[in-house]
């Protein structure tokens, strides 16, 4: 009788919520947001501008800039994290995705943190890829894709069955619910958006002077400098959770490039046994420990082709949560086989973050290739052609079964040795 008359004065001040949820009373209740409009932890977590919670794990979740990539790694990058992308040769690809990680935030009104040993932050910001909007960026990767289809584009392949297994990755836009938003490649990003961004810029160059000193064993200037920059942003700004009174909560962006080049003091690139071997790992130590404990995420670019020691390559990765390599066909004879003319280069997911585990996540797929069509910048899975007559030369044959080897569970895994694919 006790419990009935409670039930009874909370429906009659909740109304007629409170009321149907007395009549079905269990010791098995759904935990949510109250009807008083009070806001719950996970109301919380999703108010932040640009950001989603996991559906995995319930880990804060920020955009590439990049949908396609978002799908690779679990739904986006997490809050906290460092996502670290190997260059390719040339250094083509892996600065347009740099690009896109900062367009994106500079849409979802993020704080941007640019730091550069090679170029100014404020000319990278000048070159950064314009939106597509969502009136035009469906027209727009629709015609993307008929410039770029094929005439047999249409013809179903009834001898490569296992490619209808698969499943299809979302390349272009295909509802208005996605996550992160389009960028057209051929275009920059307007002034206006530009100006009314905040950002912080770290030029290498302009930090230098004549009377800088090195401690033993320590990090080198360039290193050291910029953990003391981005240690400044974070605690002044209040992205550590020090700075209660301020309402608005909002996401650090922080894009850093051609870390452990030559520009930024290190020799890493230069000699196989250099002095400042472990400068590289604790920069990205202490860094990832500046990550964990605020609201930011990094980008980092790294000419892993360069290093000349290959257990600092190792080490990097371990430091790292997530790594993407991109494998360029610029410069290789791939850029002129038949095999591979409608992409660009190869992309490997080497590394996925799996969060408050003590192993990493690694992912099953394999076979994966970009292309930068006239405007878009897209990831697809590698569909190498079949084998079916005698008008492939013996050379392509001999390629074709040695990418299906290195290639792995996808796209002729049968194939064996320097034998060519037989369907």
């Amino acid at each position: 009788m006790a419990a009935a008359a409670d039930c009874g004065t909370g429906a009659a001040s909740t109304g007629s919520i409170g009321a149907a949820a007395c009549k079905n009373v269990t010791s098995f209740q759904r935990k949510g947001p109250r009807a008083s409009g009070t806001d719950s932890g996970c109301s919380r977590l999703v108010s932040i501008a640009g950001t989603r919670p996991s559906v995995r794990n319930g880990q804060l979740l920020v955009s590439t800039g990049l949908p396609a990539l978002d799908q690779l790694l679990g739904g986006g990058l997490a809050v906290g994290t460092v996502l670290l992308i190997e260059e390719d040769k040339y250094n083509t690809y892996s600065s347009l995705l740099f690009k896109f990680f900062l367009a994106e935030g500079i849409l979802n009104g993020h704080t941007l943190l640019v730091a550069s040993a090679k170029e100014d932050p404020a000319d990278i910001l000048q070159e950064l890829p314009a939106p597509l909007l969502d009136d035009n960026c469906k027209k727009d990767f629709d015609e993307d894709v008929c410039n770029h289809k094929t005439p047999d584009s249409n013809i179903k392949m009834k001898i490569a069955w296992r490619y209808q297994l698969l499943p299809k990755m979302e390349s272009g836009p295909v509802s208005s619910s996605r996550f992160g938003h389009y960028y057209d490649a051929s275009k920059r990003m307007p002034q206006e958006l530009i100006e009314e961004s905040k950002w912080h810029g770290f030029f290498f160059p302009e930090k230098l002077s004549s009377t800088l000193t090195i401690e033993p064993c320590s990090l080198t200037g360039g290193y050291r400098k910029l953990l003391q920059f981005i240690q400044n942003v974070i605690y002044e700004e209040g992205f550590d959770g020090s700075n209660p009174q301020k309402k608005q909560k909002n996401i650090l962006r922080i894009g850093i490039q051609n870390l452990g080049s030559p520009l930024w003091g290190d020799d890493i690139c230069c000699t196989e046994n250099c002095d400042n071997s472990h400068s590289l790992t604790k920069f990205l130590y202490v860094l990832r420990g500046l990550l964990r404990t605020s609201l930011s995420a990094c980008i980092i670019t790294m000419p892993t082709h360069l290093i000349q020691n290959k257990a600092v390559i190792t080490r990097v990765t371990n430091l790292s949560d997530t790594v993407v390599g991109l494998e360029s066909f610029i410069g290789s004879e791939r850029e002129t086989n038949p095999l591979y003319k409608d992409y660009h280069g190869l992309i490997h997911i080497r590394q996925i973050p799996q969060l408050n585990n003590l192993i990493y996540d690694v992912s099953d797929v394999k076979d994966l290739a970009f292309k930068l069509k006239r405007k878009l910048f897209t990831i697809e899975r590698l569909h190498l052609p079949p084998d079916l007559s005698d008008t492939v030369s013996r050379s392509s044959k001999q390629d074709l079964a040695g990418s299906s080897k290195l290639l792995g569970p996808g796209c002729g895994m049968m194939a064996g040795g320097k034998q060519h694919l037989d369907f």
